[in-house]
Formats: C-alpha cells, structure tokens, sequence
C-alpha cells in the first residue's frame, strides 16, 4: 500500500470474503466523503453481504454528499434501501472503536438494507452512509481477510487506524497509556530492536550491495525507532555478508536519538567497529556447548573470556554493551537446553556489565510453556527490566511466544522488518518475528511503541524488492498483494 498527496493507491483490501459467482452483484458506497467501498452483495434480495473491497478514493463536495442523502431520504437511491437506520455500538470493529462510540452517545447512523441480518455500522466521526447510483469494478484479487468484517464498513481513515495504525492520533481515541491500562498484565511501552540489517541479511546466499544496505538502515531510521542492530564486525570469512561493515557503518546517516549497535565477537572486532564509528556494541554466547562451537568457534567458556575483554572496554570507553544468548529454548545440534545453563550463561554476561541480555529462540522451537519456563528461571537471576527476547518463528509461535514475555514483565522484544532473517549455523530456521506483525499486535494491545508501522512497511517492501523474495510479514503481504 502506498499514502502519497492523499492518494490511496492499494488496489483491493477485502473485509470478509471472496464474493462466489452467484454473488456477482456490487454496490458501491460513500463513507464520510473521503472513500468509496464497493460492497459485494447477494443476487437475491434477502442475501447478505459477503464482502467489501476499497476500490478508489473519492472526495464527494458537501453539496453531492447533501444530495446524496437527500435521495436516501427519499427513496430514490433504489428499491429496498433506506437511510439512517440505527445500530447498536456493539457492531462496532475493535475495542477503541466501541469506546470511542460510547463516548459519543452510544448509538450511530448508517444505510441498511432491511432484510439484511446485520447493519453496516458506522465509526461516529463518520457522516451518514451514502448510496452512488454506480457500481464500478473493483480491479485486483482478493487480499487478506477480516473476520466478522461483512458487518462492517469502515471509512478510510478508520481502516489505517483501526488496522494499520499508521500513528497518527484518531479522534476521542485513548492514549497508549490509558489504553494499556485497561489491558492488565502489559506494559505501557515496548523498546523494539530492529535487526533487520544484520540479524535478517547475514543469511542471505547472494551478497547486499552496500549502498543498499545504507539505504535500508536510513529508511528504517525514519520509522521511530529507537534502537537499529547496523552490521557485525565478524571475519568475512564466517560471515561474508557482513565484509562491508566498515562502510555501512561509516556509510548510514545517525539520527539523534537513535542507537546503532553492532556485533563484535572478539576485541579485535571491538576496536575495528569503534574505529568505523559505533557507539553500541553486543556479544553474542550461547546456550549450547555445540552451536558455540559452531557459531563463534570456541566453547562456551572461552567465549565468556572474549567477552568479559570486550566488555571491560566498552565499559572503559563508556560505550555500552549488550549480550545475546542463543539456542535459549532449544539448538540445532543438541535439542532441548536445560533452564540452568540458560540462566547461567545470561547471569555471567550480566554480570560482566552488558546492560540488557537478548534471550534468543534461535531455531523457532519454542512454545508460549517453554518460554514462561525458561524466563521464570532466568529471571530468578536478573531482573525483567534488563532481559529482551529475540524470537524467530520456525513454527509459528513467535508472536505467542513474544506475548507471554511481555506478561512476564519483559518488554523489549528483538525484530525483523518483513520477517527476515535466519542462522547460517541452524539449518531449518526460519526469519525472526516481522516487525510489522509485532508493531501490529501491540497496537491492538494498546501498547506504545513510538513507530510508524506503515514507514516499517515501506522500509521492508524497498529490502525485499532489493534481494528478490517475498515479505514473510503478515501484515505486509495483507497491505501490499494486490
């Protein structure tokens, strides 16, 4: 989807589903003068509406909406319809747009058809619903679909609040706080660590231009957020996507406000990223004696030496430091990690100063049961306030994961732009959680995060057209498959 000028230039966005080829007849409608829908209704009078598809947009003057309804008033707009006819708010779409509802006096106008089961119910910053005498086409096929929607029709601004979010604030709506607050058991704000640019590229066969790479990580630094993972000053020879380090660090745009950390293994990593301009550094251990081995080439206490030297002087340097345990719920080689070694590899990088500690589901394999497990063991140890989960989504269970964590008290969660990612050294595992189905999910929680989903989009949409393949976020592929 693409906002540009006031132009909606999405081909298709269907709420509820396919129209099947005995339900060929369409109606088209205005929705408070700034939309037009095109609701796919029964060939039969008394059939209920199956779908509704944004088709154009369309500024109607005040004078043609008067007129408009006017004709509603009437009955001129064709046999069986009338205007105005009331609706519970209960038929509202989304918690926020009830409240919003009642605020306003609980009960709202919209067109009804009158044999039809269920109204179309209005958002109240909505004028009345009013019937054009066309029917134009809608182009594309089918995209997502939302359930429950055939009772709804939203207007364009309800639908990219309600359902993208794209930041701005919707009239009579709640404040992040005050929403959260009415949802017990979140925070108030998520921190989101995009690691897009060097967690979601390092496993990608052929190699990212670099300027390419420094125009990602500049898009992404206009979405709102406030923490971006740039590179990893690892051996070419390991990791060759990651060679041009140097010049993508040297290369990006530094937004005030922002922080670009980068991975350093070793202190000869950590000098080489300090002296390309990194003020964030992380190491990254492990869970697992084999995926150490495998991963960073040494054990798991050899790693911590490395780690304890480039932590000292970070700490020296005042720079801060961040630690990543992988392989926190499961390893490629080994199987199942015990909850003790979890926790003691993360209590020994706390210790040694790295201010937050990443817990990684490295190859996707953990449930909502495992995660509470292994956070309820490590947290014995370190308080939520410094721990984050990183959550790749091998088997669906990311988001259930990531929402589990955050009734724990967590609340920095490690993400994707469009779901990228994977591990040269775990086969079979999939990209990270997408930022945007996480942004998404938060929104609907009521949580803040500062970040505008639909720039996120964007930003995903220009890195997967640049390396060939398709966005694994959900939300993505609703918004854009036209």
């Amino acid at each position: 989807m693409k906002i540009n000028s006031g132009e909606f230039k999405a081909r298709k966005i269907i709420l509820g589903h396919e129209p099947t080829p005995q339900r060929k007849k369409s109606r088209c409608f205005y929705f408070g003068g700034d939309l037009t829908l095109a609701l796919s209704v029964g060939s039969e009078p008394d059939e209920k509406p199956v779908s509704a598809s944004v088709c154009q947009l369309s500024v109607p003057s005040a004078t043609h909406n008067a007129e408009r309804a006017r004709q509603a008033e009437t009955g001129q707009l064709g046999p069986g319809w009338t205007a105005c006819a009331q609706v519970p708010v209960g038929v509202l779409p989304g918690a926020a747009a009830v409240r919003r509802a009642r605020a306003g006096g609980g009960r709202r106008e919209a067109l009804r058809r009158p044999q039809a089961e269920h109204p179309w119910a209005l958002a109240p910053s909505l004028a009345p619903c009013l019937l054009p005498p066309l029917s134009p086409r809608c182009p594309g096929p089918a995209m997502g679909n939302v359930p429950c929607a055939v009772k709804h029709c939203l207007s364009y601004q309800q639908l990219l609040r309600e359902h993208l979010w794209i930041g701005d604030s919707v009239a009579g709506a709640l404040e992040p706080a005050q929403e959260s607050a009415q949802l017990s058991g979140f925070p108030e704000y998520v921190k989101i660590v995009e690691v897009g640019p060097r967690d979601g590229l390092q496993n990608e066969k052929v190699i990212v231009p670099t300027d390419i790479k420094i125009e990602f990580i500049n898009q992404l630094s206009q979405t709102g957020l406030s923490v971006i993972e740039v590179t990893s000053f690892v051996s070419s020879r390991w990791i060759p996507q990651m060679a041009d380090h140097t010049e993508v660090m040297k290369g990006i745009h530094q937004y005030p406000g922002i922080r670009y950390p980068v991975l350093t293994p070793n202190l000869q990593g950590f000098h080489r990223a300090i002296a390309a301009g990194a003020t964030e550094v992380s190491v990254f251990g492990a869970a697992s004696e084999s995926f150490s081995k495998k991963n960073i080439n040494c054990s798991i206490e050899e790693s911590m030496k490395k780690f304890e030297e480039v932590v000292k002087s970070a700490r020296h340097m005042n720079i801060p430091a961040r630690g990543y345990v992988s392989c926190a719920l499961g390893c490629p080689y080994e199987g199942n990690i015990t909850l003790q070694k979890v926790t003691e590899v993360s209590k020994r990088l706390y210790g040694m100063g790295c201010y937050e500690i990443s817990l990684g589901d490295t190859i996707g394999v953990g449930t909502p049961g495992s995660m509470k497990k292994m956070l309820e063991s490590v947290m014995k140890e370190i308080p939520p306030r410094a721990l984050a989960v990183h959550c790749h989504d091998t088997y669906g269970q990311a988001l259930a994961n990531i929402l589990t964590a955050l009734q724990m008290g967590i609340n920095v969660v490690d993400s994707a732009v469009s779901g990228l990612g994977g591990c040269p050294y775990a086969k079979g595992a999939s990209g990270n959680i997408a930022t945007e189905d996480l942004i998404y999910m938060l929104n609907g929680l009521g949580v803040n995060t500062g970040v505008n989903l639909y720039k996120v989009m964007e930003a995903g949409d220009f890195i997967c057209k640049a390396v060939n393949k398709t966005t694994n976020s959900k939300v993505a592929q609703a918004s854009f498959n036209a």
